[in-house]
C-alpha cells in the first residue's frame, strides 16, 4: 500500500497548480511502490479477502475512475487554450462509480457536478456509447454533444436515463423524489412506465448542499412518505468530501445529521476504497430496491484540484493541509489495490493511465473542431417548443363521451346543459372533463381532495375519479412541484396546485431553475409537461393581506419558456385549459394557469342581479388558441384599454362611465395570455385606436403594464396619446386599505378624463 501521505513535493513544483501536482503525484507513487504482489486474481475472484468486488469489476471500475480523472486534467489543461469552458472536476469522488456500477441504466439519475466517474460506468450499461468522447463534447460546448447540444457542460444522457441539470444546490433532490414516488404510483394506477417498475432513483450531492432548505425538505418529504408507507425507492447519496467551495463541513456532522433519522435509512460507505466499500454500496442500492424506501447513502470521497480550475486552494489552505488532502486521493488507492492484488502490475498501470489521458485529449481536440452554437435560433430551439397545429387538434379533441357522461353522471347533468355559471364551476367542469380524456391526469395540493379547495374549485373531483388521482400533499409548496416534475418524468401529466400566488414565491425554483429548464439543457430530448394552477392576484373582499391578495407575477413571467394563462371569466377559463394541457402533452410545455381568486364567485358585472359576469359552458371541442385575445366592442375606436383578470370586468365598467363622459367608443382587449405576450394584437388594437389606456393590477416595477408598454413603443406608437393604471410599489394591506393600492373602476375613469385633456 502507498504511504499515507505522499513524498514531499519538489520545490520546483510548489508554484504549480494543484492539479499538476496530483497528476505527478500519482506517477511517481506507482513506479515508487516496492509492495509485495499477490498472484493474479481470476476474472470473478474477490479482488481482495472480504471484499465483495471482484478482479473484473474492479478493473472496470478502475478505468471508469481514471477516465473521469484524465477528463478533469485534460479540462485544466484546454481550458486556458479556450477548447474546454468547464472546470469543475470529480477528482476525489471517483468512488460514485460504484453506485452507477450497482445500479442499472433504466435507474433514472439526478446527478451531483462531481459525476464524472459514475458516467464514465454507467457507459458501460449499453453496447456501443463513448463517455470520453461524449464528455468532452459537453466540455467543449460542441453542437454535437448529445446531452446538452452545447447549452452548458451537463452529466446526460437519454438512453442512460441520466436527466441532465445544472443544480449545484440541491435543488434537483425534490424532483428525484418526485419521481421515485411517481414509479410507485404509475404502477399502482396501471400506468405504463418508461422505466421497469422496480427502478429506484439515483440522487447525489455534497455534504454542504445537503444542509440547503430544499434539500432538508426532500429528506422531510421522503421521511413523511416512508411514515405514511409510502413506497419512494430514491437512493439519496451524499458525497461527503469535507468542503463547499471554501467552507468546512464539521467533521462528523453528516453521520450526526442523518444516521438517525426515522423513516431515512442510513447506509455508510467508503468511496476512496472500492474494495473496502462497494460490499456497502450494494448493501444501499439493494435495501432501496427490495423495501422500496428513501435510502441515505453517506459516501465518504474527498476534493482534490480545488473546486474549479479557478479555485487556486494554495492561497487560502496550507500546503501540508493540501498533502495530507491529496493523499486521500482514491486514485492512489485504486491502483495500490491493482497492484497489492497482482491484478495489475506498475508497468500496466501506468501505460492504462497515459492511454486513458491520450484518450481524453484526443477527443477533447476532435470536439474543439466540432460546430459550436452560433445563432440565437440555435440556442433557443429547445426552449419553448410549439407545434400550433397539434396543440390545437389535441385541445380539441373530444372523443371520450362515455366517459364524460359516467364522470358528470348523464346527460342532464353535462355543463354544458347547466346554464350560464360562475368562474369557479366552470373550472370545476373543465377539470372533470379533463380527467375524463386524460387517463393519466393527476391532480394534488394542499386540500384539495376531499374539501376541494380552499375555494371549492376541485370539489368532487376525487370522489369522481378517486383518490390516486386526486389527493393532498404535505404543506410544502417545493415537495409540491418536485412531484410534478417527478409524475411527468415518468409519463404522468400532473396538474399541481398552489394554494396562493404568495406561496409560489416560496418554491419558485423548482419552476424557474428546474422544471423549465429540463428541455433546454437536453436539447428537448427530456421533458416534465405540467400545467400549475394558482389561485391569484387581490380584490378579495373581508380577506387579506398580501399572502392572500398576492399581485406580483413578475416572478413568472421572468422564467423562459414557461407559459402563463389568466383568464378572467368561466368559458375562457375551460377553453384555455384544454389548451394548455394540449401544450403540455404534445410539446411538453411548463404552464401556469392564474385564476383571478376575488372573480372565483363573481356573477354580476353592471348592476347586482345582472348575472353580467356568468358564462355558458364551451363545448368539449372548443378551445383557445395561444395568444389569442377576447376583444369587447371591436368597432370602437376612440380609446382601447388592454387588461387582464379583474382589470377585465373593472374596465368594462369604466367603459360605459367613458363612453358617458366623454361619448368615446371603447374597445377592452382582454389579454388573456401573459406570457408570452402577443405583441402583434397589441399593436394593432393600439394602431387601429386613438387613445391608450393599460390597465395592470399587478405592481408598477415590473408588471405585465410595461411589457404592453414595451410592445406598443416598439411598434412605432410610442406618439400616441396613452395612460397607465397600475398598482402600488407596495406588498397588500388588510382589509379597506388593500382597495388603497390596486386599481378600481375610478382609476381608470380618471386616467381616461387626463387623456380628454390632452
Amino acid at each position: 500500500m502507498f504511504a499515507a501521505v505522499p513524498s514531499p513535493i519538489p520545490a520546483r513544483m510548489k508554484g504549480l497548480n494543484r492539479a499538476e501536482i496530483c497528476d505527478v503525484n500519482f506517477q511517481e507513487s506507482v513506479r515508487g511502490w516496492d509492495g509485495r504482489a499477490d498472484a493474479r486474481p481470476a476474472a470473478d475472484e474477490a479482488i481482495l479477502d472480504g471484499s465483495a468486488l471482484d478482479a473484473r469489476g474492479f478493473r472496470e471500475l478502475f478505468e471508469s475512475q481514471l477516465i473521469s480523472r484524465h477528463l478533469d486534467l485534460m479540462a485544466r489543461v484546454l481550458r486556458v487554450q479556450n477548447k474546454v469552458f468547464y472546470t469543475i472536476g470529480s477528482s476525489g469522488h471517483e468512488g460514485n462509480a460504484m453506485v452507477a456500477r450497482l445500479t442499472r441504466h433504466t435507474d433514472p439519475a439526478f446527478l451531483h457536478y462531481r459525476s464524472g466517474g459514475f458516467m464514465a460506468e454507467r457507459f458501460r450499461k449499453l453496447p456501443g456509447m463513448d463517455p470520453v468522447m461524449d464528455s468532452a463534447l459537453s466540455f467543449a460546448a460542441s453542437k454535437d454533444d448529445p446531452a446538452s447540444g452545447g447549452r452548458h457542460k451537463v452529466w446526460g444522457s437519454k438512453p442512460l436515463w441520466v436527466l441532465p441539470q445544472t443544480s449545484t444546490i440541491a435543488s434537483h433532490l425534490p424532483k428525484a423524489l418526485g419521481t421515485a414516488i411517481a414509479i410507485e404510483h404509475g404502477r399502482r394506477i396501471g400506468h405504463a412506465l418508461p422505466v421497469p417498475d422496480d427502478s429506484i432513483v439515483v440522487c447525489s450531492f455534497g455534504d454542504a448542499s445537503s444542509n440547503h432548505a430544499t434539500a432538508q425538505t426532500a429528506f422531510n418529504a421522503a421521511a413523511w412518505t416512508a411514515y405514511q408507507k409510502l413506497p419512494a425507492p430514491v437512493l439519496f447519496v451524499c458525497e461527503d468530501n469535507g468542503i463547499g467551495i471554501s467552507v468546512k463541513t464539521p467533521d462528523g456532522w453528516i453521520a450526526r445529521n442523518f444516521a438517525n433519522r426515522t423513516d431515512l435509512d442510513y447506509f455508510a460507505a467508503d468511496g476512496l476504497d472500492l474494495a473496502a466499500g462497494y460490499g456497502e454500496v450494494q448493501r444501499a442500492v439493494e435495501h432501496c430496491r427490495r423495501t422500496r424506501r428513501p435510502t441515505f447513502l453517506h459516501l465518504r470521497t474527498t476534493r482534490i484540484m480545488g473546486h474549479a480550475g479557478t479555485d487556486f486552494e494554495i492561497e487560502w489552505r496550507s500546503i501540508e493541509e493540501l498533502c495530507a488532502v491529496e493523499a486521500t486521493d482514491p486514485l492512489l488507492r485504486s491502483a495500490s489495490i491493482a497492484l497489492e492484488s497482482g491484478l495489475m502490475s506498475k508497468d500496466e498501470v501506468l501505460a492504462l493511465y497515459e492511454a486513458t489521458r491520450e484518450r481524453c485529449f484526443a477527443a477533447a481536440e476532435d470536439a474543439d473542431s466540432r460546430p459550436r452554437l452560433s445563432t440565437l435560433e440555435d440556442v433557443v430551439a429547445p426552449l419553448a417548443p410549439y407545434t400550433p397545429d397539434a396543440v390545437a387538434a389535441e385541445a380539441a379533441r373530444a372523443d371520450f363521451d362515455e366517459r364524460r357522461l359516467q364522470a358528470f353522471g348523464g346527460e342532464a347533468k353535462l355543463p354544458e346543459n347547466a346554464g350560464p355559471k360562475h368562474l369557479a364551476i366552470q373550472i370545476n367542469a373543465a377539470l372533470h372533463d379533463l380527467f375524463a380524456k386524460y387517463p393519466e391526469v393527476l391532480l394534488f395540493g394542499e386540500d384539495v381532495a376531499q374539501k376541494g379547495g380552499v375555494y371549492t374549485v376541485t370539489k368532487g373531483l376525487q370522489k369522481a375519479f378517486g383518490a390516486r388521482r386526486v389527493f393532498n400533499t404535505l404543506l410544502d409548496e417545493t415537495t409540491i412541484l418536485g412531484m410534478a416534475q417527478g409524475y411527468a418524468n415518468m409519463g404522468l401529466l400532473p396538474l399541481p396546485e398552489i394554494q396562493y400566488l404568495a406561496y409560489f414565491h416560496n418554491a419558485c425554483d423548482q419552476i424557474r431553475g428546474e422544471a423549465a429548464t429540463l428541455q433546454f439543457f437536453s436539447n428537448n430530448q427530456y421533458r416534465n409537461p405540467m400545467v400549475m394552477r394558482i389561485a391569484s392576484l387581490g380584490y378579495q373582499r373581508g380577506f387579506g393581506g398580501h399572502f392572500h391578495n398576492d399581485n406580483s407575477i413578475t416572478a413568472l413571467r421572468d422564467i423562459p419558456g414557461l407559459v402563463i394563462g389568466c383568464p378572467s371569466r368561466g368559458d375562457d377559463a375551460a377553453t384555455m385549459l384544454r389548451t394548455l394541457v394540449a401544450l403540455a402533452k404534445v410539446d411538453g410545455r411548463v404552464c401556469a394557469l392564474l385564476e383571478p381568486i376575488a372573480l372565483y364567485m363573481a356573477k354580476d358585472l353592471h348592476e347586482p342581479g345582472d348575472g353580467g359576469w356568468l358564462t355558458t359552458y364551451p363545448s368539449p371541442d372548443e378551445a383557445m388558441p395561444l395568444g389569442e385575445e377576447r376583444v369587447y366592442d371591436a368597432d370602437a375606436r376612440d380609446l382601447v384599454i388592454f387588461t387582464f383578470g379583474n382589470g377585465v370586468p373593472m374596465s368594462l365598467r369604466a367603459a360605459r362611465a367613458i363612453e358617458a363622459a366623454h361619448g368615446w367608443k371603447v374597445r377592452v382587449v382582454d389579454l388573456r395570455w401573459l406570457l408570452p405576450l402577443n405583441e402583434a394584437a397589441i399593436a394593432r388594437h393600439a394602431g387601429e385606436c386613438a387613445r391608450i389606456l393599460v390597465v395592470d393590477e399587478g405592481r408598477r416595477s415590473a408588471g405585465v403594464g410595461e411589457g404592453i408598454i414595451t410592445a406598443i413603443s416598439e411598434a412605432g406608437l410610442g406618439h400616441k396619446p396613452l395612460r397607465r393604471v397600475v398598482g402600488a410599489d407596495t406588498f397588500t394591506p388588510l382589509a379597506g386599505a388593500a382597495f388603497l393600492v390596486i386599481p378600481s373602476d375610478e382609476d381608470i375613469v380618471a386616467a381616461a378624463a387626463e387623456l380628454a385633456q390632452g
